[in-house]
């Protein structure tokens, strides 16, 4: 094997020619061995191997500085830049990270996981070079979906300023996560189709240089066309057509699915486990399609993640114009739904909460500051979301809890998920978001909408004394837990579902406060800013003990959820435990 001898670039730019095309085979054996086995972006990776190896034969790494945009296609990179055991060696499968990561290799220059950011650290890279009087070259690689990004506009606008060297690679394989949405798309079909000459050309239009480049997947073209350009004095683009899933017949035959893939029959393509928790993907397409079907004005809104409302390519197709996936545009889907909220419809806007953290100003500025009667949809708000570095999700209780005027909701089971649901599309006034359970919390069937609402107002699911567990969310199980670990200890706990995670009802905490001698909180957040922060804020000035349990604002990378937990003392055998010591029975 090829790839077992290449311990950096420089011993892949010592192969000959003709072992390219083995060496193409093995990274893509390589990839589908073991996301086989441990999961991971099978699509995007198989459509760089090709690309990937010419941009190591030409440039020289890290000299040269390559920046991969989003960094999940990065698999072939690594395997080129020492790191090939954890793609080979099922023992190290785990060793690696899925992006890039600059703690694992001086090859890789950024920790990044959200799209669209390429361009403008490139930029960055080169105006740094020409502070310090330095020469190398600077190549930013770009794929098509990520173009639908605002940042990604902004980068290439002043790429087009800039006045030395700048190489940037459009991977072009016709596809974003879902299919590709947005004008540029029509643009690049017309580049496609006239091998780079159609005059509807956006990026000569900003003023840079343009170079067309068919056969992605022709490893010598590739080669020559990069070698051409390393030593450009000007921006130019290469716009590289390749092919999603290139190499493996399930990914060309579902290029959405293979996107991301679970462990998988490496022959059959099918995957090895079925989830037996609540899925909130179906239940959410299930509710949406039936309040479509009765409302001509209602429309359900996606940033290029359609999957994560259960929303197939049939069901969109059944939507119509209903179903609006805007592309990897998550601060446009929020002004976008504002928009809409403002002219009549009924939006509603599923976004997973690490790329929610794009469109901050969004929340505040548009949405909220206009009161827009949308619902926005947070799914992934968990320690059990993603557990990349790059795609943490647990951040978004202090961040919604900044929002005036904005409830934050976050049920703890299917029924109080879709009543919630419900509640907030049929309110009269201003935007409401959910916290979409994850960590499949069990049905509720006795469940019930509090005579209120949920604009405020928590529900006492037990009463008892002393003690008082307030248990939000994905953790309300939790709370259970504890609650019946201290009732084998003769210590009858009182348990709260908050319903709200950014909002205290005062009036409940002052009634706790002074019938009980401990309050607990248990989030699945960050305890900076969360909710245990905001009820302790409320009770200072009460004769009672708080303690509050939830997550350490940190990068936490590639953890397992139940041993994160566990770390912050989040078990009903830790939480019982303490509550024990600070009752001092």
């Amino acid at each position: 094997m090829y790839l077992e001898r290449i311990d950096s670039p420089e011993d892949l730019r010592a192969l000959p020619a003709e072992a390219l095309g083995p060496l193409c085979d093995e990274i893509r054996s390589a990839i589908l061995k073991s996301s086989a086995v441990v999961g991971g972006h099978v699509g995007p990776n198989l459509s760089v191997v090709e690309l990937t190896v010419a941009l190591h034969r030409v440039f020289e790494s890290p000299r040269d500085k390559i920046v991969f945009d989003v960094s999940h296609q990065t698999y072939p990179h690594k395997m080129l830049t020492g790191r090939a055991a954890a793609f080979l060696d099922p023992a190290h499968y785990e060793d690696v990270s899925g992006f890039s990561s600059p703690g694992e290799s001086e090859h890789d220059l950024f920790a990044m996981g959200h799209t669209s950011t390429s361009v403008s650290l490139a930029c960055g890279l080169a105006a740094a070079r020409e502070l310090a009087g330095e020469k190398y070259a600077v190549v930013a690689v770009i794929g098509d979906g990520a173009l639908s990004g605002g940042l990604a506009f902004e980068g290439l606008d002043n790429a087009a300023s800039l006045t030395s060297g700048l190489i940037i690679i459009v991977n072009d394989n016709e596809w974003s996560i879902a299919p590709n949405h947005g004008g540029i798309y029509g643009a690049l079909a017309e580049l496609r189709a006239t091998g780079g000459a159609s005059p509807r050309n956006p990026f000569t239009a900003l003023g840079l240089d343009y170079r067309y480049l068919e056969d992605g997947h022709d490893e010598r073209a590739l080669e020559k066309a990069l070698a051409e350009l390393a030593g450009v004095d000007h921006p130019v683009v290469l716009h590289v057509h390749t092919e999603k899933g290139h190499g493996y017949a399930p990914a060309l035959e579902d290029p959405e699915g293979w996107h991301h893939a679970a462990p998988f029959d490496l022959s059959s393509g099918s995957p090895l486990s079925q989830g037996g928790d609540p899925d909130y993907a179906q239940i959410t397409a299930s509710f949406l399609t039936e309040r479509m079907a009765g409302d001509p004005g209602f429309v359900a809104v996606s940033a290029a993640t359609p999957y994560i409302m259960g929303f197939t390519p049939e069901l969109r197709a059944r939507a119509g114009r209903q179903f609006v996936d805007v592309g990897i545009a998550e601060e446009h889907a929020v002004t976008y739904v504002t928009g809409l909220a403002r002219a009549g419809a009924t939006p509603v806007l599923g976004i997973y909460s690490t790329f929610l953290q794009r469109a901050y100003d969004e929340l505040w500025h548009d949405l909220c500051l206009n009161a827009a009667r949308a619902v926005i949809l947070v799914f992934g708000a968990s320690a059990y979301g993603t557990t990349d570095a790059t795609h943490l999700g647990f951040f978004d209780i202090p961040m919604l809890g900044a929002m005036p005027g904005l409830p934050y909701l976050a049920p703890t089971c299917p029924e109080e998920y879709l009543d919630m649901l419900a509640w907030a599309l049929d309110r009269a006034e201003g935007p409401v978001a959910i916290r979409v359970p994850v960590a499949g919390a069990a049905s509720r069937p006795d469940f019930s909408r509090p005579a209120g609402g949920y604009a405020r107002g928590a529900e006492v699911v037990r009463r008892g004394s002393r003690v008082a567990l307030l248990a939000l969310g994905d953790l309300f199980p939790l709370g259970e837990q504890v609650a019946d670990k201290l009732a084998a200890c003769g210590i009858d706990a009182t348990l709260v579902n908050p319903r709200l995670a950014t909002t205290v009802d005062e009036d409940l905490l002052g009634r706790l406060a002074a019938g009980h001698d401990v309050i607990v909180t248990i989030e699945d957040g960050v305890l900076d800013g969360g909710f245990g922060e905001r009820v302790a804020r409320a009770l200072s000035c009460d004769d009672v003990r708080v303690r509050c349990y939830g997550l350490p604002r940190a990068f936490a990378d590639r953890y397992d959820p139940s041993a994160l937990l566990e770390s912050c003392g989040m078990t009903a055998e830790g939480i019982a435990a303490d509550v024990r010591v600070l009752l001092g029975a």
